[in-house]
C-alpha cells in the first residue's frame, strides 16, 4: 500500500499553532510515503515565513515534494517579482519548480502554474504540457501517476470558474491521453474530488482546502487529504480521504472517503 499526504494553502505567517501541531501528529501517525505541499506555502513569501514552513515540513517524517503558488511569490516588492521570484522559495524547498518522484507505487510530476505578471490566476503553456505528457507516457503499470499544480484544473462550483487554471482544457486532454489518473490542486481552499468528462481515459481532480491557515471558507475547516494506493490490485483502487480539523478535538479526524478505480494500460514496465 502507497500512502500520500496532499497539504495545500498553509499560508504560513496565518497558521494556527494548533493545527500545526495536529496535522504533524496526523503525519506520523499515518506515516506517508511522500507528502505533497500543492502551493501558497507562504501568506506573503517573506523569509521568515518560508523557514517556518521548512521546519513544519522536517517535522512530518517524510519526503516533499513541493510547487509554488501565487502567495509564493512577493507581492509588494516589485523589483524582487519580477527579477527574481523564487528566490525565497527556493532558498527553503529548492530551485526546482517543478519536481518528479518516483517510486514503485507513485509518479508525482509537480509544475509550476504561478506567473510573476499574474497576481491569482494560474497559467500552464504547450511546453509544460508536453513535459508532463513524456513523464506520464514512461511511467509503470504499477504507479499512481499524479500531477501536481496549484490553481485547480476544474471546479465544483461556477462561483469558482474564474479561479481556474489558463490552459487547463489542452492540459486534460493531453494529460488523460498520456495516462494520468490525477490531478491535485488548491488555491480556493475548498476540497473536492471530481471526475473529469469527455477525456480518453478516467481522470480526477483532487483538491484540498487550507491546511493549517485561518484563511478558511465559512463552514469549511482545515483540511487535508490522504491518498491510498494498492499497486498489487488490479485494476486497483486509490481512495482518496479528507480529514478535516476538529476544534473539539484539536485532532484531524476522517470526514469522507471517496473511491476511484484508474484504468490500466496492458502494458508493463
Amino acid at each position: 500500500m502507497t500512502l500520500l499526504l496532499q497539504i495545500s494553502d498553509p499560508h504560513f505567517g496565518t497558521e494556527r499553532a494548533v493545527v500545526v501541531d495536529a496535522l504533524v501528529a496526523l503525519a506520523r501517525q499515518q506515516r506517508p510515503d511522500l507528502v505533497v505541499l500543492s502551493g501558497d506555502i507562504t501568506q506573503r513569501a517573506r523569509s521568515a515565513q518560508f523557514r517556518a514552513a521548512r521546519t513544519f515540513t522536517d517535522r512530518l517524517g517524510a519526503p516533499v515534494l513541493a510547487v509554488p503558488g501565487n502567495h509564493d511569490i512577493p507581492l509588494f516588492d516589485l523589483w524582487t517579482r519580477l527579477r527574481c521570484p523564487y528566490v525565497r522559495y527556493s532558498a527553503a524547498f529548492g530551485a526546482d519548480l517543478e519536481p518528479v518522484h518516483r517510486s514503485p507505487g507513485l509518479l508525482v510530476v509537480g509544475v509550476n502554474t504561478t506567473r510573476a505578471w499574474r497576481h491569482k490566476n494560474g497559467q500552464i503553456a504547450p511546453p509544460q504540457i508536453e513535459r508532463v505528457a513524456g513523464l506520464l507516457e514512461s511511467a509503470a503499470t504499477t504507479q499512481l501517476r499524479v500531477v501536481v499544480v496549484h490553481q485547480p484544473i476544474a471546479v465544483s462550483r461556477d462561483e469558482d470558474l474564474p479561479h481556474r487554471l489558463h490552459g487547463h482544457q489542452p492540459a486534460m486532454q493531453r494529460w488523460a491521453a498520456a495516462g494520468a489518473d490525477l490531478v491535485m490542486g488548491g488555491h480556493i481552499h475548498l476540497p473536492y474530488v471530481v471526475a473529469l468528462p469527455a477525456l480518453a481515459r478516467p481522470m480526477w481532480a483532487v483538491q484540498a482546502g487550507t491546511a493549517v491557515s485561518t484563511r478558511v471558507r465559512s463552514g469549511v475547516p482545515n483540511s487535508v487529504n490522504l491518498l491510498r494506493w494498492d499497486r498489487a490490485s488490479t485494476p486497483g483502487t486509490c481512495q482518496i480521504e479528507q480529514w478535516d480539523f476538529s476544534s473539539q478535538t484539536r485532532a484531524f479526524i476522517l470526514a469522507e472517503v471517496k473511491e476511484v478505480r484508474p484504468a490500466r494500460h496492458t502494458r508493463t514496465a
